[in-house]
């Protein structure tokens, strides 16, 4: 048995985010041991954190779920891995912490020329960025994709999957400084996101274009708007909200119960139609499919994507200090907490 830190707490304020030190169990036959030494941060996190995720446990629990480390012990039954090894990993929650013990279908192998920060820059975002386009939007070459939050991670890289198989892609932006990122990643076109005028924006930068799929993650009006732009057989692919976050340390619900009240309703009657389609998914579905989850690994392993863009780094203890600059929406690529 060992004694590891975690940061443990019961949803609904950041301010909880604290150190402590608990006993960690030797790990089941089943299970290996592994040595954190970077931890991902998601916009999951923060909205599990705030108690705005509706898989948040209703309990005290530990945030994360993705992480890079190395195995330190194997259960009596681990035959494929092997202490030392360099591994990178998802969690149903738990990755905030030093040490963990897990079943080894949730790790892989770290590539030899990654380091850790890249290890836990990589799976929960390649995943859903890749499940959402491929399995759910039907991802086809000559399509024009329309990517939220571009530059983050997510939005790298789905525009990366989006040119490997020849799809023309549009990212949106919260601000022009972010200009620079998309022109390196070789999107085809952007937009500096202004809600007042995001109708117009679209329509210019489409150029009579059919909009084939959006990967949205703001919702609002914005939402709303990329859905009425659809072409036939469109597909609206939603995996995040971002129009309920802010930078306050628990939730204002008071202005969140009038975001909620006026969001989009969409009339399926109408959908076909307009032969338009919503699809929505939680990443946590992979998770309790992990075959599923490893033959999409599989596929993106062939796409050659490169490496992850790291765009800030923090240490273990600024951990919250982190999660405050991350809900800001100022941070461009991952954000790293090296451990």
């Amino acid at each position: 048995m060992i004694q590891r830190q975690v940061y443990r707490l019961k949803a609904g304020n950041i301010n909880r985010l604290k150190i402590t030190s608990e006993d960690l169990p030797e790990p089941a036959e089943d299970e290996v041991q592994i040595k954190i030494h970077a931890i991902g941060l998601n916009f999951a996190d923060v909205f599990a954190i705030l108690g705005l995720y509706s898989a948040t446990p209703d309990g005290p629990f530990i945030p994360g779920l993705e992480y890079a480390g190395e195995i330190i012990a194997t259960g009596s039954q681990v035959t494929a891995h092997q202490i030392g090894d360099r591994i990178m990993g998802v969690t149903r929650f738990g990755a905030y912490t030093t040490h963990l013990n897990i079943n080894p279908s949730y790790i892989l192998p770290l590539p030899d020329d990654w380091c850790y920060a890249d290890g836990a820059s990589y799976l929960v975002q390649v995943l859903t960025a890749y499940y959402g386009l491929r399995t759910l939007g039907n991802l086809q070459p000559k399509h024009t994709i329309l990517i939220h939050s571009a530059a983050g991670g997510v939005g790298i890289w789905a525009n990366r999957i989006c040119k490997a198989v020849g799809a023309y892609t549009i990212g949106t932006i919260g601000g022009a400084q972010k200009i620079k990122l998309l022109e390196a990643e070789k999107y085809n076109d952007y937009i500096v996101r202004d809600p007042k005028t995001f109708k117009t924006q679209l329509n210019t930068k489409l150029q009579g274009r059919g909009l084939d799929i959006i990967m949205e993650c703001i919702g609002g009006k914005v939402m709303k708007i990329g859905f009425e732009a659809l072409a036939p057989m469109g597909r609206h692919v939603v995996y995040g909200s971002a129009h309920y976050g802010n930078t306050a340390s628990r939730p204002n619900y008071l202005k969140l119960i009038p975001k909620y009240l006026t969001r989009p309703r969409l009339d399926p009657q109408n959908m076909i139609k307009q032969n338009k389609s919503v699809m929505a998914f939680n990443l946590i579905y992979l998770f309790e499919n992990v075959d599923i989850m490893h033959e999409l690994l599989t596929e993106l392993k062939a796409l050659h994507l490169g490496k992850p863009i790291i765009g800030h780094q923090y240490s273990y203890t600024e951990l919250p200090k982190a999660i405050r600059e991350f809900q800001s929406g100022k941070t461009m690529g991952k954000v790293i907490i090296n451990v």
